[in-house]
């Protein structure tokens, strides 16, 4: 896609070219911004976020300390060196941060949403002369590309050169491991769309749980992200938003420690963003399956409730043939869908069964 053609790199990445940033959800208190930024500069991170304004869901929550927050983030830039983040919502939110020096703005997944916002934020920026400042662009909240993409024309129009984008998950309908499901195919096809948009990854609020966060940054270095944002908070157990997706401080030293290294890509750009492609394709089918399982599971205990039988062959063989039909008319191979089907179908009633994984 053209119209991107002299996005300028971000400030504050590592010497491998990562951009890391880290931090808590929210500002909460100068003590709590100041433990925090102390210890993310001594990790590879060199980017501090901390929301400001912080509109919930439903009112009546903590939603921000809002202006004396970014005295707090000044403070600790003057004192740890690192670069300092947060969000914008409104034109009274970009000059408030852009007055306080803050260094990177990012435009929330809600805003994202709402052209008539975007616009209003990126009018901001252009009456300040487009300013040097990064603006990082937040998925919206759903699976939408063209929405997304919409939004980063909007600032790229006011003027604005250093710009990203931060894959946050889309919020969706059904059960899911995930607090807003990765969809990696998205942020993938937003690179081959628009080639050298650093494209970072929130595992914070894609899995919603702590103990998800370290996975899914490995996963997405994997497959290529330019960096990673992450929630980190002194003692997330007493954090006023978002308790249950942020790091301790060690645990986030010790997740940035351990990330791998930068992928190195081919000399063919296409091939390696098919690569991609395929890898996000994979990560998805597997978590179907992984959904299909536990609907099977579940099917299960309604059968043993009722005192009815584990395999129905009338019912296999109806969904055999349905499936093996859909598949056709998608251009796949029939002796392939059969292989397939035959194996998910066989692996079904042995999840109905509760029998063990070790096989007889």
């Amino acid at each position: 896609m053209s119209g991107f053609d002299d996005i300028r790199p971000i400030p504050g990445s590592c010497a491998d070219g990562r951009i890391l940033i880290a931090g808590p959800c929210s500002a909460e208190s100068a003590g709590q911004v100041m433990e925090a930024a102390q210890a993310i500069a001594a990790t590879p991170a060199r980017i501090l976020r901390a929301g400001v304004w912080k509109p919930r869901t439903h009112p009546g929550g903590f939603e921000g300390v809002g202006l004396p927050a970014l005295a707090w983030l000044a403070e600790a830039k003057a004192r740890t060196g690192l670069l300092t983040a947060t969000e914008v919502a409104t034109r009274a939110h970009v000059d408030a941060a852009l007055d306080a020096g803050i260094d990177i703005l990012w435009i929330g997944a809600r805003t994202t949403a709402n052209p008539f916002a975007v616009q209003e934020i990126s009018d901001a920026l252009a009456a300040r002369g487009g300013t040097d400042v990064t603006v990082l662009v937040k998925n919206p909240v759903s699976p939408d590309i063209e929405l997304w993409i919409g939004a980063l024309q909007r600032v790229y129009a006011a003027g604005c050169r250093r710009l990203g984008a931060i894959h946050r998950g889309f919020t969706t309908y059904g059960d899911s491991p995930y607090r807003n499901p990765p969809y990696w195919s998205i942020p993938i096809e937003l690179r081959r769309r628009v080639p050298g948009l650093p494209v970072i990854c929130d595992p914070s609020h894609i899995c919603g749980r702590a103990d998800m966060v370290g996975p899914t940054a490995v996963r997405a270095m994997e497959m290529g992200f330019d960096g990673l944002i992450i929630e980190s908070h002194p003692a997330p157990a007493e954090a006023l938003s978002d308790a249950a997706q942020q790091l301790t401080l060690p645990a986030l030293a010790s997740l940035l420690d351990s990330l791998p290294a930068r992928a190195a890509g081919s000399a063919d750009h296409e091939l390696d963003e098919l690569r991609r492609q395929i890898d996000a394709a994979d990560h998805e089918l597997l978590e179907t399956v992984a959904r299909r399982m536990a609907i099977a599971r579940r099917i299960g205990e309604i059968k043993r409730r009722s005192g009815l039988s584990v395999v129905q062959p009338q019912r296999y063989s109806r969904l055999i043939e349905s499936r093996k039909a859909m598949g056709q008319e998608l251009g796949l191979e029939p002796h392939m869908l059969q292989t397939i089907l035959e194996a998910l179908h066989a692996e079904s009633v042995r999840q109905q069964l509760n029998e063990s994984d070790e096989r007889k």
